[in-house]
């Protein structure tokens, strides 16, 4: 990710407004997409959504590349971090802005509330295990699987709304020319942004834990509110629900095995008093909401106070 950005703070700026317009866009065509190749395949857009909007290449390549120069901080931040700000920031403000109507299998329900506690495993030692690497990766596999099984009998939203969304059907190769378009786009607006963002606060005095578990996820998935609101928005919060989970997924199992088995790193005591609970506490509360049908203006308002409350414990503990 660029540091440096041309121009000082308006130039930053400028990167950060331009990197959300080309990302709401791309989201809107990834949309397209998906729908077209769930049509096609004859797969939920819930499973789609989970296979490939879920997937983030960024987030992956920043956490093998920090692991690989020994800056744990940052390599765990783009598992501990980057999932936090998903199920507070990107599921809350989406709750607030467009509210999420949606039914999930209840063994979809359990791997996300499982998925953050297993996570645990590769914190158990002062250096990410490989052995927890390995288990990471089979429960990802495992689970995803159950995704795509369970969503082909499982009805998601009303319907009336799936009728609509099967009007106007996408040749195979449009949707999944469409998809590409969007995840390679959704990515270079995702930089801009991520970029934009670093820039504006490199002037400040901000503490390396701090930066490495906070402000990098953050700036790193700051698209991921476009991908949970923008879907719900156009009538398709199963496609938003399959992001959730599916990020959740890549973020804690794929990303942080991915990880220990390739780049283990040092795990800092704050990571496990800090960063891995409030994450299983943040999941398991966003969880329920997700049970319940519905995560609004109320749901998404206490998602966002949790992750003030962790922002603030992590500037003072670091």
């Amino acid at each position: 990710m660029l540091t440096n950005v041309p121009g000082g703070s308006l130039g930053a700026v400028v990167l950060f407004v331009v990197g959300v317009v080309l990302a709401v866009w791309a989201t809107q065509r990834l949309l397209e997409g998906l729908v077209g190749i769930s049509q096609a395949a004859h797969l939920p857009t819930f499973a789609v959504g989970a296979l490939l909007s879920g997937f983030e290449a960024e987030n992956v390549a920043v956490g093998l590349a920090a692991g690989a120069g020994d800056a744990a901080q940052v390599a765990l931040g783009t598992v501990f971090g980057g999932a936090m700000f998903l199920v507070c920031v990107a599921l809350g403000l989406g709750g607030v802005l467009y509210p999420l109507r949606v039914h999930l299998p209840r063994g979809a329900l359990v791997s996300m509330a499982l998925a953050p506690v297993l996570a645990g495993a590769a914190l158990l030692g002062d250096q990410t295990p490989r052995l927890a690497g390995l288990v990471l990766l089979a429960a990802f596999i495992a689970a995803m699987g159950y995704v795509v099984i369970a969503s082909r009998t499982h009805r998601f939203i009303d319907p009336d709304e799936v009728e609509e969304a099967l009007e106007h059907p996408r040749p195979w190769l449009a949707a999944l020319g469409l998809t590409v378009l969007g995840i390679v786009v959704i990515g270079i607006g995702g930089e801009l942004v991520a970029s934009g963002a670093m820039g504006i606060v490199e002037t400040l005095n901000v503490p390396a834990s701090f930066m490495g578990m906070v402000v990098a996820p953050a700036a790193i998935e700051l698209e991921e509110i476009i991908r949970q609101a923008v879907p719900t928005r156009m009538g398709h919060p199963d496609v938003s629900a399959g992001n959730l989970v599916g990020t959740l997924f890549y973020f804690v199992l794929f990303n942080l095995g991915l990880i220990a088995l390739l780049t283990p790193v040092t795990v800092e005591p704050l990571v496990r008093t800090l960063d891995w609970p409030a994450l299983v506490g943040a999941t398991w509360l966003a969880t329920f909401f997700v049970a319940r049908g519905r995560v609004g203006r109320l749901e998404g308002s206490a998602l966002l106070a949790v992750y003030a409350a962790y922002v603030v414990a992590h500037w003072l503990a670091s």
